[in-house]
């Protein structure tokens, strides 16, 4: 089963731009999909393999941080080719 994941990563502290990044080349370098915006990261791929990833890299992100908020939005879908048709 393929999904695709938003997520909003927000570290709550004044040194986050280290953390995000680090975040976001760990994603990228999983070998899944990875889209990036300016309000989100976006991941996709098959359900085991994203959220097995998504486990241990938000754990390990929530760790190097004091204080931190994840938004995570969860299709049970494969929405990377998705073009608006308006």
């Amino acid at each position: 089963m393929n999904i695709s994941v938003e997520l909003t990563f927000t570290p709550l502290q004044d040194d986050f731009e280290n953390h995000i990044i680090s975040f976001i080349k760990k994603l990228r370098a999983s070998g899944l999909t990875v889209l990036e915006n300016p309000l989100s990261t976006q991941v996709f791929g098959d359900y085991d393999q994203v959220m097995g990833m998504l486990h241990s890299e938000i754990k390990e992100g929530f760790e190097m941080m004091e204080k931190g908020l994840l938004f995570m939005k969860i299709v049970k879908s494969d929405r990377s080719a998705y073009e608006p048709h308006f």
